[in-house]
């Protein structure tokens, strides 16, 4: 560290904070989400809420709030957030706030560092390591002279803010690559981007409008075999005591447009899939989440035998519609429209078996699905490149802070130069907008 710094103690720098909810003097709910505190809005209050919030701890402004629980299984969450506003918040989480040579910025930054850089998956004891009061106020802590304090946190804030502006851009290029993507596919996979195809008699799909004379629209009951998680159905490659991949919600991951499983080394029995009542169904179905949302399906065709998914999605056979076609065409579908209202939006079996969808040779359907995939070839390159850029931007802001916070980087000359705000993200969405647009032209030429 530089000469000019100090190492000291957690206890020097920081105080736990014992301030109860006691007679529900504060009513506003914090919550920690993705490395900040947010106000938590009232109606998504439910669920696994207390009785009563007196036994909350109460946050000010400037106050840090670290997620202590589970450091031996969840390496990947962002533990660290920095109080914006006076509220409540479990007292499962442990609550701080500088004392004296800290400045409240570069404590939360140093905190941050201590967890971007995993050194805090070292610290905590027990059974599932859980991290205390304890650990943080032996921790060893750098402490810079406070002008420097200062600089750093002013020169991070401006290098949080232009990253964020890159990265708002690429996910706004990501949206509209999504969305030429959809409709893309919605033009191919209605007949309507065929040359010569006669649509003006042809059926109509309620959801993807007219297509062509010689096509039908059936409902999926007419095409698939749906299967729900009530009950377990026997399977002539299910057999009695043999190991079947079993997969969760849990397991689910999305990259881009593509929905994967995540996690395939979960196996169970016949016996202990009925137990949890699970569906079985075969490798090459399609499997529908039981509230609305994304689509997911199995695209592990090496698996080859059945699969067996838990009781909050339901599979799909399809006897009458060729897989990939069935694949992308029920991407199309907005599964939370067809939900059945509530606090969570459920989709059932007889839901989806009455969604509409075309139904074109078995022939059409590979030729249509080979043209998808051509057109939607350099949209798919585009997103990938982009969600990697993403990706780098992260790790170039996670290394960027780490050296500015413990002295490996000196940046007091340059921050003497920033403004003293630098722009938020909602004040540069305008010119997001217009560099976007630029870039897209120039693209086309």
């Amino acid at each position: 560290m530089p000469a000019s710094w100090a190492e000291m103690p957690g206890l020097a720098v920081l105080e736990e904070n014992r301030r109860t909810n006691k007679g529900l003097v504060e009513s506003q709910v914090l919550s920690l989400s993705y490395g900040k505190v947010i106000v938590k809005p009232v109606e998504k209050q439910r669920g696994l809420v207390p009785e009563s919030y007196e036994g909350y701890q109460v946050l000010d402004p400037g106050d840090i709030v670290v997620r202590p629980t589970d450091l031996q299984n969840d390496q990947t969450s962002i533990r660290v957030g920095h109080v914006r506003d006076r509220g409540i918040i479990t007292s499962a989480y442990i609550g701080v706030r500088p004392r004296g040579e800290w400045t409240d910025g570069y404590a939360f930054h140093y905190l941050a560092v201590v967890d971007s850089s995993k050194r805090i998956y070292g610290m905590g004891s027990g059974l599932r390591q859980q991290l205390g009061w304890g650990d943080l106020k032996r921790m060893p802590c750098l402490v810079p002279p406070a002008e420097e304090q200062v600089a750093i946190v002013k020169y991070v804030a401006h290098a949080n803010a232009r990253i964020d502006k890159a990265i708002a851009a690429k996910r706004r290029l990501i949206a509209l690559v999504s969305e030429c993507s959809a409709q893309t596919a919605r033009q191919v996979l209605s007949g309507r981007a065929a040359r010569n195809v006669e649509l003006d008699s042809g059926d109509r799909v309620p959801w993807l409008g007219q297509i062509p004379r010689a096509w039908e629209a059936l409902p999926l009951k007419r095409l698939a075999k749906l299967r729900s998680g009530a009950g377990f159905p026997v399977d002539r490659q299910a057999r009695s005591g043999e190991e079947i991949p079993f997969f969760r919600v849990s397991d689910m991951g999305l990259t881009g447009n593509e929905v994967f499983l995540a996690n395939c080394d979960s196996t169970v029995s016949r016996d202990e899939a009925s137990e949890l009542g699970a569906v079985v169904f075969d490798a090459d179905s399609i499997a529908f989440p039981k509230v609305g949302g994304a689509l997911l399906t199995n695209k592990r065709r090496i698996l080859g035998q059945a699969s067996c998914l838990d009781n909050n999605l339901m599979g799909a056979n399809f006897y009458g519609l060729e897989r990939d076609y069935a694949f992308e065409i029920m991407k199309l579908v907005d599964l939370s429209d067809i939900a059945k209202p509530g606090p969570v939006p459920a989709v059932g079996q007889g839901d989806v078996g009455r969604i509409v969808v075309p139904v074109p040779s078995l022939q059409e359907q590979s030729d249509l699905v080979e043209e998808l995939r051509d057109s939607e070839r350099e949209l798919t390159s585009t997103a990938t490149v982009a969600m990697r850029e993403i990706a780098l931007l992260h790790e170039f802001r996670t290394r960027l802070v780490a050296d500015v916070v413990t002295g490996q980087v000196d940046v007091r000359a340059i921050a003497a130069t920033l403004p003293d705000a630098p722009t938020t993200i909602d004040e540069a969405v305008p010119e997001l907008d217009d560099a976007l647009e630029e870039a897209l032209g120039e693209s086309e030429e």
